[in-house]
C-alpha cells in the first residue's frame, strides 16, 4: 500500500511519468550534444585571384625566354645571359604567386606562409637586380666599346649573377630564418609575415637600385646621342635623320625606366609608410602593377631582341623571315 502511494504521490498515471522521464533525459541529452553545423563555404578573395592569374601569365611568357635562352648554345653572350636571368627570377615570381594563392587556400600553415614569402622576395628581389645588371652591361658595351667582346667581360658578368641571385637568396631567407612577424603581429609590414624593418630594407634598396639605373641610363644616354652625331658627321648625314635616331633610342630608354618606376615606385612607396593596420586593398592595389613589371619585362628585354626573335620564328615555324634576317640593329635597341 504504501509502495502505489510511493509511485503515485504526483497524481498521475505511470505511463505519462514514464514519458515524460524520457523525453526530459532526452531534452538534457540534445542539450548537451552540439549540433552538426554546416562547413563554411570557402570565400576567395577576387584580388587573389588577378594575383594568381597575373602570376600564371608571368610564368607562361617568362618560360618561353628561359626555353628559348637554353635552347640555343649561341645565345651565351653576356646579355643573354643577364636576360635568361631577368627571365629566370621573373618566372621563380610567376610561380611563387601561384602556389601563395594554393597555398592561401588549400594548404594554411605558418610553415606554407614562410616558404612562399621568401620565394616571392628572393624572385623578385632578383629579378629587380637582375635589371640593374643588364643595364650595367649595356653602359659597359657602350663606353667600353672596343675591350667590350673579351674573357673579362664574361667573367664579370659570372660574378654580377653569383653576387645578384646571392643577395637575392639570402633576402628570401631572412623570413624563414626568424626574422618575420608570425610571434609578435605588431611588428608586421603591409605584407604578412614580412616585419616592417625587412619591407623597409627592401623599399630602400629599391629606391637606391632606381636612382643607380637612373644615373646609367642618363650617361647611356647621352653615350647614344655622341655616337649617333659622330656617325652623322662621317657618312654626311643630314640633321633630321641624327636628331630622329637620337629621338627612338631616347624614347626606348625613357620607356624601359618609366615602365620600371610606374611598376615599382606605387609599392615601394607605400611599404615604407604604411604597416599591417592599413586597410589590404591599399596592398593589393599597390603590388598588383609590381607584378605587371614581370610581364612587361620579357617584351622589353627579350622579345624586341633580334636574335631572340631569330630562335624564336627556328622555334615556331622552322625559318626565318627575311624582314628579321635583313634587318640591322639600330641605337634605338639600346
Amino acid at each position: 500500500m504504501n509502495e502505489d502511494l510511493k509511485v503515485n504521490v504526483s497524481g498521475l498515471p505511470r505511463d505519462y511519468l514514464d514519458a515524460g522521464a524520457a523525453g526530459n533525459v532526452s531534452a538534457a541529452v540534445s542539450s548537451q550534444v552540439p549540433g552538426v553545423e554546416p562547413e563554411p563555404e570557402l570565400v576567395v578573395n577576387p584580388w587573389d585571384i588577378v594575383l594568381c592569374t597575373s602570376g600564371t601569365l608571368i610564368s607562361c611568357e617568362n618560360a618561353i625566354v628561359v626555353l628559348i635562352i637554353f635552347h640555343n648554345p649561341s645565345l651565351r653572350a653576356p646579355m643573354f645571359l643577364l636576360i635568361g636571368s631577368l627571365a629566370l627570377a621573373d618566372l621563380l615570381a610567376g610561380i611563387g604567386l601561384i602556389v601563395n594563392f594554393v597555398f592561401a587556400y588549400l594548404l594554411q600553415s605558418e610553415a606554407t606562409k614562410l616558404v612562399t614569402i621568401g620565394l616571392i622576395v628572393a624572385s623578385f628581389s632578383a629579378s629587380v637586380c637582375s635589371l640593374l645588371a643588364i643595364t650595367v652591361d649595356r653602359y659597359l658595351s657602350l663606353y667600353y666599346a672596343l675591350t667590350y667582346h673579351s674573357e673579362r667581360t664574361v667573367t664579370f658578368t659570372y660574378v654580377m649573377l653569383v653576387m645578384l641571385w646571392g643577395t637575392s637568396i639570402c633576402l628570401g631567407l631572412l623570413p624563414v630564418l626568424g626574422w618575420n612577424c608570425l610571434q609578435d603581429e605588431s611588428t608586421c609590414s603591409v605584407v604578412r609575415p614580412l616585419t616592417k624593418n625587412n619591407a623597409a630594407i627592401l623599399s630602400i634598396s629599391f629606391l637606391f637600385m632606381f636612382a643607380l639605373m637612373l644615373q646609367l641610363y642618363i650617361q647611356i644616354c647621352k653615350i647614344v646621342m655622341r655616337h649617333a652625331h659622330q656617325i652623322a658627321l662621317q657618312h654626311h648625314f643630314l640633321a633630321t635623320s641624327h636628331y630622329v635616331t637620337t629621338r627612338k633610342g631616347v624614347s626606348t630608354l625613357a620607356i624601359i625606366l618609366g615602365t620600371f618606376a610606374a611598376c615599382w615606385m606605387p609599392f615601394t612607396l607605400y611599404s615604407l609608410i604604411a604597416d599591417y593596420t592599413y586597410p589590404s586593398i591599399y596592398t593589393y592595389a599597390t603590388l598588383l602593377p609590381a607584378t605587371y613589371n614581370s610581364i612587361i619585362n620579357p617584351v622589353i628585354y627579350a622579345f624586341r631582341n633580334q636574335e631572340i626573335q631569330k630562335a624564336l620564328c627556328l622555334i615556331c615555324c622552322g625559318c626565318i623571315p627575311s624582314s628579321l634576317s635583313q634587318r640591322a640593329p639600330s641605337p634605338s635597341d639600346v
